[in-house]
């Protein structure tokens, strides 16, 4: 797992050109990584992969479990209230802040066999699509704090076990 300060973190992915098994198989070995670290999403350059892929299974604000991939995606609607919610990241564990989303997000894109797909996502859902679509463009949620919130976070990432891990390898 890439964690802050990773280089493959911080830069825009890659657009997927190549829809064949090797596709396949990145997106079931995220689905893998991502519920081994129990978490609700995950983005390709989590995993030191610069391709525009991410997997999610997160419900909503209603319990309603959403659970797909996209491929290529593009944010192409947030609105609705904005909401400072906790949110965390595989990438910064045992981290959280509150940050702000929209409440409301539309992502397009593609499945692994190259078909166009639309998702709508509210509440909590929403704040996991804009999540996994900021990995993508090279920004982790801490690039949204401002402040204190921000200067806590990224304090306390430093101060983190696993931020030594990640300076040493």
């Amino acid at each position: 797992m890439s964690l802050l300060g990773a280089p493959a973190l911080h830069s825009p992915c890659d657009d997927v050109t190549d829809f064949g098994p090797s596709l396949a198989r990145l997106v079931e070995d995220m689905f893998a990584t991502m519920y081994a670290a129990n978490g609700v999403g995950l983005a390709a350059n989590q995993i030191g992969v610069p391709l525009r892929v991410f997997v999610y299974d997160c419900p909503d604000d209603d319990e309603v479990r959403h659970l797909g991939h996209l491929v290529n995606p593009v944010l192409v609607e947030a609105d609705g209230d904005t909401v400072r919610g906790p949110e965390g990241c595989l990438s910064l564990p045992g981290i959280e802040a509150g940050t702000p989303r929209f409440d409301r997000a539309v992502v397009e894109g593609r499945t692994v066999a190259g078909e166009p797909v639309r998702i709508t996502g509210t509440g909590w859902f929403a704040r996991c699509l804009q999540h996994e679509c900021d990995h993508l463009d090279g920004r982790v949620y801490t690039d949204r704090l401002t402040g204190l919130r921000r200067t806590r976070a990224l304090r306390a990432a430093r101060r983190a076990p696993w931020a030594r891990t990640a300076a040493e390898g």
